[in-house]
């Protein structure tokens, strides 16, 4: 009974990796392949990795991101979505901008980060167009209280005089 079971297992574990593999191999050799439009060849992108920098915890910044249309074609930002609820997207939806025209997307962060950050942005444009944005930085907490005060300070200053 033991033996009937072990290859009864066997074989059901067989047919489930087959059935995997048969089924992926089949979807991808039936599945058209669509070509990815090319998105430097419409838009180019003045910075797309924004360094912040060192920022004080809980104060929001916000950078430019500068775009321009080098197409023969007018180009609209269809949509802009953050990763989360600390970056906040600027921009006009809709609006067509023509052939060689410069536009923005602001980006806002929140700030309320202690320590290394990262963050991405995707920007959606007509005709499948979409580029991901990057932004990063460092937040530090800036101490409540001030330093206590120095007296050897004080009197290098006095003797100096």
């Amino acid at each position: 009974m033991k033996k009937i079971t072990g290859l009864l297992t066997c074989l059901l574990a067989a047919a489930f990796v087959n059935a995997q593999t048969s089924v992926a191999t089949t979807t991808a050799a039936n599945t058209p392949t669509v070509a990815k439009a090319d998105v430097s060849k419409v838009l180019e992108f003045k910075e797309d990795n924004h360094d912040f920098g060192k920022i004080p915890y809980g104060k929001p910044v916000e950078f430019d991101v500068l775009i321009k249309n080098v197409s023969k074609d007018s180009v609209k930002i269809e949509n802009v979505k953050v990763g989360c609820g600390c970056t906040t997207p600027k921009y006009e939806q809709g609006k067509a901008y023509a052939p060689g025209e410069d536009f923005k997307v602001t980006l806002g962060f929140s700030g309320y980060a202690d320590g290394p950050f990262e963050k991405y942005v995707d920007i959606f444009f007509n005709n499948g167009l979409s580029k991901q944005i990057k932004f990063h930085g460092t937040g530090y907490k800036v101490p409540e209280t001030p330093a206590p005060s120095n007296s050897a300070v004080q009197k290098l200053k006095t003797a100096g005089k």
